[in-house]
């Protein structure tokens, strides 16, 4: 958001009626949301035949304009495009519960999630009447009956995400922009998700640099090079081999593009990409660029660890 939602009671309860009467459509299920004075987020069920686009727009259009009728500011009202994000299952669904509950916490709004009253946590614990919002889809994710499914949610939103599980969560959603050093200006800024931000939120303050060294690291291994502190100043078929291999992962996962890897290991793109090339058509590198994602930042986070 580009203003304060927070600012006026009356401005949050019309926001939050909308989310509720965008979700009378058939089809549709709020399971869970939570308002701060710049973020709206939504944990929605919908039909096959809907989108999380439509939906949006059910509540944009109409939240827009009650911002300016009440803030009387010139400019747009949402800092940018919706971002939406496909929950692959139950399990994930309740790690999304879990970090929005401590999302209020991360951004210095309380000190604990059921002190912030603008979210769906607080109706689902009993601790604000519903007001239209039928928590059974989210009690529904931790069990039966109410009294045991609530009690399941408060220990689950109890345990704190650690700073990296809420930094890889933050960038995969778009909250938060992984910083590198190797575009084409002296700073660079991108979003990423999944794997990538996996690997950003694990090289720290490092950002995109930091994550090119962690998965130098796993293909070093993989080489079975030993010795070796860094691809850059690897010479022979050994280093433009680790070096391609490294260029075609991190754009497969979307890290960044072939001229940021060719920066950091300070070649030309064009020579770089050669390689890729011809990485990508030797068998025995194919099956190293076909190692599933999640093995892959399991291996290599857990690598870094250990060197660190």
């Amino acid at each position: 958001m580009g203003r304060d939602l927070l600012a006026g009671d009356t401005l949050v309860e019309r926001i939050r009626g909308r989310l509720l009467d965008a979700h009378g459509r058939r089809g549709r299920e709020l399971v869970d949301y939570l308002l701060t004075p710049t973020e709206i987020h939504v944990l929605s069920r919908l039909a096959h035949d809907d989108s999380p686009g439509d939906l949006a727009r059910a509540v944009a259009n109409i939240v827009a304009r009650w911002v300016r009728e009440v803030q009387a500011v010139r400019g747009p009202v949402f800092a940018g495009r919706y971002r939406a994000h496909r929950v692959s299952s139950d399990a994930a669904l309740r790690d999304d519960v879990r970090m929005l509950a401590w999302r209020p916490v991360t951004l210095g709004l309380c000190t604990l999630p059921t002190h912030h009253s603008h979210s769906a946590l607080r109706t689902a614990l009993g601790l604000r009447r519903a007001l239209g919002f039928d928590a059974r889809p989210l009690l529904d994710l931790f069990g039966d009956p109410v009294p045991a499914a609530r009690k399941a949610l408060r220990v689950w939103v109890g345990q704190r995400p650690s700073e990296l599980q809420m930094r890889q969560w933050e960038l995969a959603r778009g909250l938060a922009l992984a910083i590198g050093t190797v575009g084409p200006l002296q700073r660079m800024a991108r979003e990423v998700r999944g794997p990538a931000a996996a690997l950003v939120a694990a090289g720290g303050a490092d950002g995109i640099d930091g994550a090119l060294r962690i998965l130098e690291g796993w293909v070093l291994a993989r080489l079975g090079v030993r010795g070796v502190v860094s691809l850059a100043v690897e010479t022979g078929a050994t280093g433009a081999r680790g070096r391609a291999l490294v260029a075609c992962l991190a754009m497969d996962i979307g890290l960044c593009p072939a001229a940021s890897v060719a920066r950091h290991f300070k070649r030309a793109k064009a020579t770089l990409s050669e390689q890729m090339k011809a990485c990508r058509q030797r068998p025995d590198d194919r099956r190293i660029l076909e190692t599933t994602r999640s093995r892959i930042v399991e291996e290599a986070t857990a690598l870094w660890s250990r060197a660190r």
